[in-house]
């Protein structure tokens, strides 16, 4: 409740009749007063009494007929005059904090000093605002909010500042820090730190108070006021993450562009700002964001650059705010980086220009943060490699969704593709899903830029999912299908020769689990039984799997006879140039044998394999 002081004692005399207002006290008026479209019909004494101004101008108009005078410029109009004469009158008046402003302000231009009246009001208000509301968070607020309508007479007299200086103080102190007896937000609080009602203790605690207390109360100031406190605030070493949650809140509630697509539970402001002022808002919430990366959420700052976009706010606004979101790009979420394209153009549905700006930005600072070499053979198990990794997952992502588009030109998408570095991505897996999208909204392609787009992604870092889906798949050029087969050969021999080496290790172990067995451990029998079973299964599962590789080894042979590219001449040995392969020509040559043997080599595994599951079936049926 706001703190309040009752002035004069006389009951009131005063009503209104349409534009005018009248002093009932039985005598007849004798000067009337103008205020803009206001006239007040007084009495002379009682306002020369208490003001040097009305004196001297009741005095210059004492020669005529009507005393009428002129009040053009009185600080707060009608309202202020209003109370100001009920005060001469010694009328029974409130003083608060929602009208000392506009009494002390007009009490100054009218000159009610002490040498003109003894308890004049310019000594009455200023003791209120000094020693009342300058106390009281609230009441504080609220003159602070008056001063609006009382510029520059508020600035003269220091109203503002003492008001600004008071809020910025009590922001920086912890309100359960506060001692006893402190009133503020309505909460007197007893020496054991209850809640008091009307000086009796509760018993009920205080509610903790985090450090966004103030954030709803300050939001309510104009923003020149707004902005002020701020920077008051700045100046007395309040956090920054406080002064970026505060200016979060602010925009939040007088931008309804930022509330489009979650609940913040702040409430409409009662006057919506134009485009121009919201426009102008934007810009000066940018300039005040602190510039350290996290203390703005993500979120916030492409929120605000649609905004911006929207708004045709400044190059330099927009461009700071690329720049803020490409240094936390890595905390961003796919949905809102999916900036639309308010160009006047209309080019492509979404800005991808935009997004490459903020990936150079991110790749920049990473790099001048001194990111991970991709030199490294640990690279990816290091903890640098976390935020440019979600990056390229992130555009990995993004690239899916833009793909759709069909004014997408091929130039633009291979740009951001690239622009991710090829470390960045541990598997091509989301690459080849946005090329795949780009190529179906985009039939119309050649051959040559078909494989073109193929060639930023590597065929090596597909997962075999990948692999076994880009071999069936007709949009892909038959060059890239034909080294997806090859590589998709190469990762089955190699889990191939990964479940060989663990037979070996199993019956390296057989001994020792034979043994545990014998001595009375069920367990040991039961284990080794249910692991040939899986093995078994395993097996049978990568010799149907062999038989399928061959007979698609044989197919792309004739393929490529097909195609004219003859023994020796052709991919076999472009694949190791394209892809820096290390291993031997052996594996897959193009030369004819050389499959065959690896057949052969693979299939005397296998029977060697199953020699050894039949030679642990006898061994444990003898243990039986």
């Amino acid at each position: 409740m706001a703190a309040s002081v009752k002035l004069g004692s006389k009951p009131d005399a005063f009503r209104r009749q349409g534009q005018a207002w009248f002093c009932t006290t039985g005598l007849p008026s004798d000067v009337t007063v103008e205020v803009g479209d206001m006239s007040f019909h007084l009495h002379k004494f009682p306002l020369l009494s208490k003001s040097a101004v009305l004196e001297q101008l009741i005095e210059e108009s004492s020669d005529q007929e009507e005393c009428t005078i002129t009040l053009s410029d009185i600080p707060g109009g009608t309202k202020s005059f209003e109370l100001v004469a009920r005060f001469c009158y010694g009328v029974k008046i409130e003083l608060s904090s929602a009208n000392v402003v506009y009494l002390r302000c007009a009490s100054e231009h009218l000159q009610m000093t002490e040498e003109i009246s003894e308890d004049n009001l310019i000594a009455q208000s200023e003791m209120f605002l000094n020693q009342v509301v300058l106390r009281n968070w609230k009441d504080s607020l609220k003159a602070l909010e008056t001063c609006d309508d009382l510029l520059p007479h508020a600035e003269d007299l220091q109203i503002v500042k003492r008001c600004i200086e008071s809020l910025a103080a009590k922001a920086t102190t912890d309100p359960n820090l506060f001692g006893w007896p402190i009133r503020e937000h309505g909460i007197m609080q007893s020496p054991g730190g209850s809640v008091l009602w009307n000086g009796i203790s509760t018993g009920a605690r205080p509610r903790n108070f985090s450090s966004d207390w103030w954030y709803d109360d300050a939001s309510a100031l104009s923003f020149p006021m707004y902005k002020r406190l701020i920077s008051a605030m700045e100046s007395r070493g309040v956090r920054p993450e406080t002064i970026a949650g505060s200016l979060a809140y602010y925009a939040r509630k007088y931008l309804p562009g930022l509330n489009r697509r979650n609940s913040t539970g702040i409430a409409p402001p009662t006057a919506t700002l134009s485009e121009v002022e919201q426009k102008n808002l934007l810009e000066e919430i940018n300039t005040l964001l602190p510039v350290q990366k996290g203390l703005a959420s993500t979120k916030l700052l492409l929120g605000l650059l649609r905004i911006a976009m929207i708004q045709r706010a400044s190059s330099t606004c927009i461009s700071d705010l690329e720049k803020r979101v490409g240094m936390q790009l890595d905390q961003a979420s796919l949905e809102d980086l999916l900036l639309p394209n308010f160009s006047y153009t209309m080019e492509t549905l979404y800005n991808v220009e935009c997004v490459h700006r903020i990936l150079e930005h991110f790749l920049a600072m990473d790099q001048a943060n001194g990111g991970a070499s991709p030199c490294m053979d640990d690279v990816m198990a290091s903890p640098s490699m976390i935020p440019i990794t979600a990056v390229a997952k992130l555009i990995d992502g993004y690239l899916a969704e833009v793909a759709s588009d069909v004014n997408l030109k091929p130039p633009k998408f291979q740009a951001l593709a690239s622009a991710v570095p090829e470390y960045a991505r541990p598997l091509d897996d989301g690459l080849y899903r946005a090329i795949d999208i780009y190529l179906k909204a985009h039939s119309w392609l050649s051959e040559a830029e078909r494989e073109q787009l193929c060639r930023l992604m590597d065929c090596q870092k597909l997962s075999l999912e990948a692999c076994t889906h880009a071999a069936q798949n007709e949009r892909l050029p038959l060059r890239v299908v034909v080294q997806v087969l090859f590589f998709e050969q190469l990762q089955l021999r190699t889990s191939i020769a990964g479940c060989l080496l663990v037979s070996d290790n199993l019956e390296r172990s057989r001994p020792l689990r034979s043994g545990i067995a014998t001595s009375g451990e069920a367990g040991g029998w039961t284990t080794a039984v249910r692991e040939n079973q899986v093995l078994k299964v395993g097996m049978d599962n990568m010799r149907i799997r062999l038989a399928e590789l061959e007979k698609e080894c044989s197919d792309m042979r004739q393929e490529i006879l097909k195609l004219g590219r003859g023994k020796s001449g052709g991919w076999t040995s472009h694949v190791p140039k394209k892809f820096n392969l290390r291993i031997k020509s052996q594996m897959c040559s193009a030369q004819e044998g050389s499959v065959s043997e690896q057949q052969k080599s693979m299939s005397a595994k296998i029977d060697k394999l199953q020699a050894k599951l039949s030679k642990q079936k006898k061994q444990l049926s003898a243990d039986a």
